[in-house]
């Protein structure tokens, strides 16, 4: 018997024979055509995209209709990358000036953008490094053939361990075959879990060597609440765990009737639920969760998609869709995070040793005027759309004096706009994110000249407690749970709340369940998350009363271990909403 801990990303207990997954991706080599052959690679290549974009449009339409619109919603993003000029632009532009073959060129291009997401060291964007690698096969299926997969092989009930699992491979899954998902890469914000709790089975994601020397048919258990996964089990693991999975399945939630259920708190308290997306595409899927706006919207993409700066023109294509999806609610649009990533490294004269450390975020942005007034120019034209929707957030300021430029390019562009006779939005509420400890610590001061705040915790526990959040040998002591970021939280929301402005939570703790009560105790009322999270985030809030969230605050107080922290709050929270662990009550 062989126990191992990976993350859980769909609840539920599955007990079954294993069924290895094999991988897809493969390398293209490096060939050259012919000056005269472009043309005909360039046909080869809107081929391959039309023949692409169909499959994608049948895929998107049965898993709507077979799994739901959240997991149906991927593909839609899917045929929007498809069909975005800042993606195939690049490939074209390769073919025709290297003189290279289609295949290479996209295969080229999609490693790129792949490559891209992942040196940016945040979870939202490294989800999407999937979904290129599926588009990537998807069309070189149609340029160089089918790949045979095994997938066609599973002919009877098995739990499917793969390296990865791209969203077109879950998609195929007969829903009556597969027991659970198992995978050694992954985070919490994949499709894996998108998938799997569609189809209402147990998955767990970065699992290490799960797929090492297994063979298919070997007994297994998942454990999708606690991210455990037993291979080969004994006898008296079986029937723990077979009871475990009996009381289980007594507690399920219709999160379809929750989604249209108010987000209010048991003693009568609104609480402001919105979600963060990297994309227009997924504005709906915010929207058909239970949302209420966008809290966060990263605009990285826009630079990450191909090799040129985007243009004006491409930032309000953007932004003006989301502004329209949303129809007059709430737009938080966070102005480019770039400077630690492949991006700007590639385009330094001086590639900086320590970038997260260096010229990044709002110090890029104010070092690079020209391109920042391009973006903040497209985001208040934007705003002309709908008065009152959108709102600027600048990430990572850590000085005063950095808020007020960055305010000063902003009433810079607003003039130059003005004398052009562009309409705009002339209130536009311009705000920060608090994620390092100089912008927590003088929240006060910060307060008296921003109009709203944003917590990113990503950031914050990072810059706190000194610790990579990417590098997986320090991985232990990266905790949002550290009474230091909680004392930093806590200030932060004080000095807004004497201030009289808004303050939200947009980082990764905003949805995790066992810190919702916390937050709220805190005294925030709005926070922001992937979407996938907000029905669960409503079904807690529900539950609550601001009362007892703020006895936990209290409570958590007297403890000086992020160990201590977690253990509490997530014994706290399974008392509530036990069907979000593991079906048990905690222990009083």
């Amino acid at each position: 018997m062989e126990t191992l801990k990976g993350i859980a990303v769909s609840p539920g207990v599955a007990i079954g024979e294993v069924f290895v997954l094999d991988d897809q991706r493969r390398r293209i080599a490096r060939r050259t055509v012919a000056a005269g052959q472009v043309q005909g690679e360039l046909d080869r290549l809107d081929h391959a995209l039309k023949k692409s974009i169909e499959e994608l449009s049948a895929v998107r339409e049965r898993t709507s209709r077979e799994l739901g619109e959240e997991a149906g919603k991927i593909f839609a993003f899917h045929l929007g990358m498809l069909s975005d000029r800042t993606l195939t632009g690049p490939i074209r532009e390769l073919i025709n000036k290297e003189l290279v073959t289609a295949e290479y060129a996209v295969f080229a291009t999609f490693t790129s953008l792949a490559d891209r997401f992942s040196a940016l060291g945040d979870a939202a964007f490294k989800t999407k490094v999937d979904d290129v690698h599926d588009l990537s096969i998807r069309v070189l299926k149609h340029l160089i053939g089918a790949h045979t997969s095994r997938l066609a092989a599973l002919k009877h009930r098995a739990i499917v361990l793969a390296r990865d699992l791209t969203p077109s491979q879950a998609a195929a899954f007969n829903k009556s075959q597969v027991l659970a998902f198992v995978t050694e890469l992954g985070g919490r914000t994949g499709h894996t879990g998108i998938f799997a709790r569609a189809m209402q089975i147990p998955a767990v994601v970065g699992c290490p060597r799960v797929t090492a020397g297994v063979a298919d048919g070997t007994p297994i258990i998942v454990d999708g609440d606690t991210g455990t996964v037993i291979i080969d089990p004994d006898s008296e693991t079986l029937e723990r765990f077979t009871r475990k999975q009996e009381r289980a399945a007594l507690f399920s939630i219709s999160q379809a009737e929750l989604r249209q259920l108010p987000c209010v708190t048991l003693d009568g308290t609104p609480i402001d639920l919105q979600g963060n997306i990297e994309f227009p595409e997924e504005v709906p899927s915010v929207l058909g969760s239970g949302g209420n706006g966008i809290g966060l919207y990263r605009t990285e993409f826009l630079y990450l998609a191909g090799d040129e700066e985007p243009t004006e023109e491409v930032h309000y294509a953007a932004y003006a869709q989301c502004v329209e999806l949303l129809g007059g609610r709430s737009l938080t649009i966070r102005t480019v995070d770039l400077g630690a990533d492949k991006y700007t490294q590639d385009r330094a004269d001086n590639p900086e040793r320590n970038p997260m450390l260096g010229l990044r975020s709002i110090r890029y942005c104010l070092k690079n005027q020209a391109m920042f007034k391009r973006q903040l120019r497209a985001i208040l034209r934007a705003s002309a759309i709908a008065q009152g929707c959108i709102r600027i957030m600048f990430p990572l300021v850590s000085k005063v004096e950095e808020y007020r430029s960055a305010k000063f390019f902003l009433n810079d562009v607003m003039e130059d706009l003005q004398e052009e006779g562009v309409a705009f939005d002339r209130n536009v509420k311009v705000g920060m994110m608090v994620e390092v400890p100089t912008a927590a610590i003088l929240a006060d001061k910060f307060a008296s000249q921003a109009d709203f705040f944003s917590i990113g915790t990503n950031d914050l526990v990072q810059y706190t407690l000194a610790v990579d959040r990417t590098n997986e040998q320090v991985a232990d002591l990266y905790h949002p749970a550290n009474p230091a970021v909680i004392e930093l939280i806590r200030r932060t929301v004080k000095a807004a709340k004497e201030a009289r402005i808004p303050v939200s939570c947009c980082g990764e703790s905003a949805g995790e369940l066992e810190y919702t009560m916390l937050l709220l105790g805190l005294g925030l009322r709005t926070l922001s998350a992937s979407p996938t999270y907000l029905p669960a985030l409503k079904r807690l809030i529900r539950s609550v009363t601001i009362a007892q969230c703020e006895a936990v605050a209290e409570k958590v107080a007297d403890f000086d271990s992020d160990v201590a922290v977690s253990s509490y709050l997530r014994d706290v929270t399974r008392k509530i909403i036990p069907e979000a662990f593991d079906g048990r009550p905690g222990e009083d």
